[in-house]
């Protein structure tokens, strides 16, 4: 038995136990949890705005709604559409959860099982972009500044993602990692985009060609600007 000093009779000294210590160990790990799970809901919402707007063409499509102006390309050719709203939207949902450092350790074998996913819908989304960018008409309100954008932002998806996978497979985890962050930070630009323009129209009104192509490269630019935040920070995790 110990005496009040805390040392026992066999001489081992016990540090006194704090109350309360089990209970405040549960509670930072669940808040550490939460804080886990942050990031892909913050991803999954930055993305809601741009898919919901596919889903919509999508079912103007199914519909049979009106052609216009600006649908009829989409009409006249409407694979490319699909597959690219389809890639877009599980590469943007699926790759938000490879930010979730808890699920990863709980379950090792998920990362790489989505990752087969992602790399795939992600050139899926790249490669019709780019295949739009080139082949349809060009929209009345977009101009010869933002096709560029679009085809440099949409290689640079393409190529990120492929180097990524490359890393991987020579075991490069460091390399892999910030590959893939780049190629969703692109992927998942649309919503920025959004909160790029949106404050211009309230202000000023629809954008004209040139600063409609600023605003939506501003969109590609901040996100990556935050990934190579992320991939500095941390770089070996």
């Amino acid at each position: 038995m110990n005496d009040v000093s805390g040392e026992n009779r066999a001489g081992r000294v016990f540090a006194p136990r704090k109350p309360g210590n089990g209970r405040a160990a549960g509670e930072l790990s669940a808040g550490s949890a939460k804080a886990g799970w942050r990031a892909p809901a913050g991803l999954i919402a930055l993305s809601a705005v741009p898919m919901v707007a596919g889903a919509l063409r999508l079912g103007e499509l199914a519909g049979g709604a009106e052609v216009t102006a600006d649908n009829a390309r989409f009409f006249a050719q409407p694979l490319p559409i699909v597959a690219h709203i389809f890639g877009v939207s599980v590469y943007c949902v699926l790759g938000a959860f490879q930010f979730a450092p808890g699920l990863r350790r709980r379950r090792p074998g998920w990362h790489r099982v989505a990752g087969r996913l992602l790399v795939p819908s992600g050139l899926v989304a790249a490669l019709t972009g780019l295949w739009m960018s080139l082949f349809y008409d060009l929209p009345a309100h977009d101009g010869e500044l933002l096709l560029v954008f679009r085809l440099v932002f949409g290689v640079a998806m393409a190529v990120a993602l492929v180097l990524g996978f490359a890393a991987i497979r020579r075991r490069d985890v460091a390399r892999h990692r910030a590959w893939m962050i780049r190629a969703y930070a692109i992927g998942s630009a649309a919503g920025t985009q959004v909160l790029t323009n949106v404050p211009w129209m309230l202000f000023f009104g629809m954008p004209g060609e040139t600063p409609r192509a600023w605003l939506v490269g501003a969109g590609w630019v901040i996100n990556l600007a935050v990934a190579e935040r992320v991939i500095r920070a941390r770089p070996g995790s």
